[in-house]
C-alpha cells in the first residue's frame, strides 16, 4: 500500500487514475463518506496489489520507499541501482515484498454490554487479546462487577483471548488511597486474588491485566510483592498475567504516576506489559499530539533496557482531541474519534497540517460561535510511524486504547504491516 498526501487542487478520481486504482478501493480503505471533498494535507491509503511502480516526475527513491514502507536499500538492491539520484519519469521499479512480522495486539474496550458486540466484531480479526475495562477493586477486596459477558463471548468467537482488567481508580478518583489499603494488608490481598480467580473462572477469562495507577511511591515494594504473589497464584491456575505501566523515561523518574511502577520488576514477573505511551496531549492540558512518536521513542529507549523486548506491548491511542484556543486553565478538550475529527475538518474545509517531530496531524477551525479550535488526531502517516517503531524496537506488539473510536485507516495499515498472532486457549468456563 501507498500513503498519498493530498495536494491543492487534487480530486479523488484523478488520484485513483494516477495510481491506476479503483476509486472504490480508496474510499473503502480510508472510510471516506463524501468522495467529492478532499482536504489539502489529508493522507490517503492507496491500495495496490502490484509489485511494480512507474516513476513519476518529482519522485525520489527515498519518497517511493517511504510510501511503500520499505527500506530504501532494499529498493536499490532489488533494482540494481548504483546511484539513488538517477531515476527518471517512466522508469519501472520492482517493489520488494515486505516480510510481515508476527505480533500480538491487545485492545481495551470501555464499551460494554450489548453495545460492545459490533465494536468487538469489527476489530476482532486484528486482535490477540481483548480487555473489557475494567473491574474496580474496593477497599475490602471486593470487585465492582461490569457487564462484560457479551464482549467476552464475541471475542472468543473471533479467536481473541479475553483478558480481565482490574483497576484501582475511576475517572474522578486517582486511587492511591485504595491501593495503599489493599497492597499493605495480606488478608485483603488474598481476598482480591480469590475474587479475581473466581471471576476469571465464571466469565471465561484466560489472563489478567493489572492496571494500578497513582500508587504511592512508598508502596512500590508492596505493589511488587502483590504482583509476585498474584502471578504465582494465577500461573498455578493456568492463567497469564500482564500489567499496564506509565510511560517512564528513566528508573528514577519522579511523580505519583511513575515512581511505584518498577519496570525491572514488572519485566521479570509479568508475562508481558502494556506501556501506556499516550496522553501527552491530555484533555486538561495544552493542545498537542496525544501520542507523539518522539516522546514514545524516549520511553522505548528506556523500557528495552529494563524489560525484555518480547514482553512489551506499545500503547497506541486511536482517538482525537479538540481544544478551544487559546487554552485556559481548567478548560478540558473534547475527546472524539478520528472519524469525527475528519468530519469537523471537512465541514470547515480545514487544511490538514503535519508535525514531523511528533509524527502527528492537526488542524485549526472556527466554530459557529466564533471560537477557535485546534484538533490533534491520527492518520495513516502517524499510524505507520507507530508501526515502524514496533518493528524498529522489535517489540511483542501493540495495545490500543480504546475500541469504539472509528479509525478505518488504522486497521487497514495494521493488517498490511503485521501478521496478528492468535493465542486462544481452549478453557472450559467453570473449570
Amino acid at each position: 500500500m501507498l500513503i498519498h498526501t493530498v495536494q491543492k487542487g487534487e480530486v479523488l478520481w484523478k488520484i485513483a487514475n494516477y495510481y491506476n486504482v479503483d476509486i472504490k478501493e480508496i474510499i473503502e480503505a480510508n472510510g471516506i463518506t463524501n468522495p467529492e471533498i478532499l482536504l489539502v494535507g489529508q493522507s490517503l491509503i492507496i491500495p495496490s496489489d502490484d509489485n511494480v511502480y512507474a516513476v513519476k516526475r518529482g519522485d525520489t527513491l527515498w519518497g517511493i520507499a517511504q510510501s511503500y514502507g520499505i527500506p530504501v536499500q532494499d529498493l536499490l538492491w532489488k533494482n540494481k541501482i548504483l546511484n539513488p539520484n538517477l531515476i527518471y519519469p517512466g522508469q519501472i521499479l520492482q517493489i520488494p515484498e515486505k516480510q510481515k512480522p508476527e505480533i500480538e495486539v491487545n485492545a481495551y474496550t470501555y464499551i460494554l454490554g450489548e453495545d460492545s458486540l459490533p465494536v468487538v466484531r469489527e476489530a476482532g480479526e486484528f486482535l490477540t487479546y481483548l480487555a473489557p475495562f475494567g473491574y474496580l477493586i474496593q477497599e475490602d477486596g471486593s470487585l465492582v462487577p461490569i457487564e462484560d459477558e457479551p464482549a467476552i463471548g464475541e471475542a472468543i468467537s473471533k479467536g481473541v483471548v479475553p483478558m480481565m482488567s482490574i483497576v484501582n481508580f475511576t475517572s474522578n478518583v486517582k486511587g492511591q488511597n485504595i491501593a495503599n489499603i489493599i497492597l499493605n494488608n495480606p488478608q485483603i490481598v488474598e481476598k482480591v486474588q480469590t475474587n479475581i480467580i473466581n471471576t476469571m473462572r465464571d466469565k471465561g477469562y484466560q489472563g489478567l491485566n493489572i492496571d494500578f495507577e497513582y500508587v504511592l511511591p512508598e508502596d512500590r515494594e508492596a505493589y511488587n510483592n502483590f504482583l509476585k504473589s498474584t502471578v504465582k497464584k494465577l500461573h498455578d491456575e493456568g492463567y497469564f498475567v500482564s500489567t499496564a505501566l506509565a510511560p517512564k523515561i528513566s528508573a528514577d523518574q519522579k511523580g505519583l504516576l511513575y515512581e511505584a511502577h518498577d519496570y525491572a520488576a514488572h519485566g521479570k514477573l509479568a508475562d508481558f506489559v502494556v506501556l501506556m505511551t499516550y496522553e501527552w496531549g491530555w484533555r486538561g492540558g495544552q493542545p498537542r499530539a496525544i501520542s507523539p512518536i518522539n516522546e514514545i521513542e524516549k520511553v522505548l529507549d528506556y523500557a528495552v533496557t529494563a524489560i525484555p523486548k518480547n514482553k512489551i506491548l506499545m500503547g497506541f491511542q486511536i482517538y482525537a482531541r479538540d481544544w478551544k484556543i487559546p487554552h485556559a486553565q481548567g478548560q478540558e478538550a473534547e475527546t472524539i474519534s478520528v472519524e469525527e475529527a475528519m468530519n469537523r475538518a471537512y465541514k470547515n474545509m480545514a487544511q490538514i497540517k503535519y508535525d514531523f517531530v511528533s509524527q502527528s496531524p492537526y488542524f485549526h477551525y472556527t466554530d459557529e460561535e466564533g471560537n477557535a479550535h485546534e484538533v490533534w488526531f491520527e492518520d495513516a502517516r502517524s499510524a505507520q510511524a507507530k508501526f515502524d517503531a514496533v518493528k524498529e524496537y522489535d517489540l511483542r506488539g501493540l495495545s490500543y486504547w480504546g475500541l469504539g473510536y472509528p479509525f478505518a485507516q488504522n486497521w487497514v495499515l495494521l493488517n498490511e504491516n503485521f501478521d496478528i498472532k492468535k493465542n486462544l486457549i481452549n478453557r472450559m468456563i467453570g473449570n
